[in-house]
């Protein structure tokens, strides 16, 4: 990947199109958007395929991030963030889907990579 330096932030086109990040969210994504993004689309596409394979299949998943934690004192250093998925699915059972998080989170290659850094708390509802 290339990056060039924009008047605002940085740019960089990649196969499904051009990112641009700027520390001014009104420009381009913000660093530590793209960070939390990048956990909740790991998680998100993990967890779907662990039940799918537990043959719990995930027929609508919705994921709010609940909570940023940042340290103005270091940077604005990411703390803590907490990821909660709210999931539909008829063969859903809840100690099936509360083993199906386990394995995500010890599976997500992002939440793997912060793992001793950031803590990721990881909740689900059954919707």
């Amino acid at each position: 990947m290339k990056y060039v330096m924009t008047e605002h932030g940085l740019e960089t086109e990649l196969e499904f199109g051009k990112l641009t990040i700027s520390g001014d969210e009104t420009k381009g994504f913000r660093p530590y958007q793209l960070l939390v993004s990048s956990l909740v689309g790991c998680s998100g596409g993990v967890l779907r395929k662990v039940c799918e394979k537990m043959r719990m299949p995930i027929e609508d998943m919705e994921i709010e991030v609940l909570e940023v934690l940042r340290n103005p004192e270091e940077a604005s250093r990411l703390e803590k963030v907490h990821i909660h998925f709210k999931l539909r699915g008829d063969q859903l059972e809840e100690t099936k889907v509360e083993k199906a998080m386990n394995l995500t989170k010890k599976n997500c290659s992002m939440v793997r990579s912060v793992d001793q850094s950031i803590e990721v708390v990881e909740t689900f509802e059954l919707i």
